[in-house]
């Protein structure tokens, strides 16, 4: 059994792979993804590993993550929960533009699985660098 550390770890694998599919697999069927900082209009918390997957799904689609150079994973007293502060840096698919953007998340991994991925990105900072030139995730124009 990967521990939560492991299991974040194996993620970022996942998405480096572009195996959306495998990626969710990550997370527990009754698994949830919020978003505190979600644009109007934007989902702000997903239910269920079939709904993060439809989240999720089209994802490559739209940023080509081709690495994260810089990870810092804190570890709590929890061993459930991390909270980690990651880069993702690599091209915006429609206009081959590069993008760098920094994330804090707060994650329950129990028994190898995603429990809760709290998300705090800004939305704001990836909207400018995709400039409406496609939808997000959930409907946002970026």
């Amino acid at each position: 059994m990967r521990t939560a550390r492991q299991t974040f770890e194996h993620g970022l694998e996942l998405l480096l792979a572009k195996d959306m599919a495998a990626f969710v697999q990550l997370w527990a069927p009754a698994g949830i993804m919020e978003f505190p900082f979600a644009a109007p209009g934007a989902p702000r918390r997903i239910e269920g590993r079939d709904a993060v997957w439809e989240y999720l799904r089209d994802y490559p689609e739209i940023l080509d993550i081709r690495e994260f150079p810089s990870v810092l994973v804190h570890e709590t007293t929890d061993p459930e929960v991390l909270v980690v502060e990651l880069e993702a840096a690599g091209f915006v698919v429609a206009s081959g533009a590069p993008y760098r953007i920094g994330y804090v998340a707060v994650l329950t991994i129990r028994d190898g699985e995603i429990h809760t991925y709290r998300d705090y990105w800004s939305p704001t900072a990836l909207a400018g660098l995709l400039d409406g030139a496609v939808t997000l995730p959930g409907g946002t124009r970026g």
